[in-house]
């Protein structure tokens, strides 16, 4: 009673590999588009309507279609809320981490965005595949570097100084050696924003210990580009 059926109807059929022969070879790409819009419509109570829908979109062979999904995940997770997100969007994220580049880029824009919605056990899981998105398939493609710079900063706030200090460390130490000195310096950035959560948070040894590093590290390396990040980092 929401929209017509015969409407619904219509727009789910959009998926269907014989319209993409017959009407538009990016049909599918349309569909994945709107697809927000729609479970904002129907709403929330609605969703099973879409479900079946959106992870046929999430897993087609046309990698656009893909990215349009990752691109709106976060926004579709605030329609639904957090138990249908847990149940249904959660599966389809990690399957957007293990994807092509193009792909990632959709979903680590929106990283904080999406993990803030999450339960606390349930994006702690998330701690360990931050390291995967280092790595890229083109290592030529230094923004998804500094795209993960900007998202870490944002993401300091949702862990405890421990686990900063345990796994979103060693990250920031390898940003901040990138061949790309834009990367390097959005990376200065995030180590001095993980000193401030570790003092905020009175954790004072790991504050001290974080800081020797840098010393060792960046003070009294051999190489003036690390002496160099030592005093960007100081000032």
């Amino acid at each position: 009673d929401i929209i017509p059926q015969p409407l619904l109807d219509q727009y789910l059929s959009m998926t269907d590999p014989a319209r993409a022969q017959t009407v538009d070879t990016e049909i599918a790409k349309h569909c994945a588009y709107s697809l927000p819009g729609v479970a904002l419509t129907l709403g929330r109570q609605n969703w099973h309507c879409l479900k079946d829908t959106y992870e046929t979109l999430a897993s087609d062979v046309q990698w656009k279609v893909r990215r349009t999904l990752a691109f709106s995940i976060h926004e579709l997770a605030v329609i639904l809320g957090d138990q249908l997100t847990a149940a249904d969007l959660v599966p389809i994220f990690n399957g957007f981490l293990k994807d092509l580049d193009e792909v990632r880029i959709g979903v680590l824009k929106h990283l904080y965005d999406f993990l803030k919605l999450l339960h606390a056990d349930k994006r702690r899981e998330y701690l360990y595949q931050l390291q995967e998105f280092v790595v890229t398939d083109n290592s030529r493609n230094w923004r998804f570097r500094y795209e993960l710079a900007e998202q870490l900063i944002l993401i300091l706030e949702l862990y405890n100084p421990n686990d900063v200090y345990d796994y979103l460390r060693h990250i920031a130490l390898t940003l901040c050696s990138d061949k790309v000195s834009e990367v390097r310096w959005i990376s200065f950035r995030l180590v001095v924003a993980i000193l401030q959560k570790f003092y905020a948070n009175n954790a004072n040894a790991l504050g001290l210990n974080f800081i020797n590093e840098l010393v060792v590290r960046f003070r009294h390396c051999s190489k003036w580009v690390g002496r160099q990040a030592f005093a960007f980092i100081c000032q």
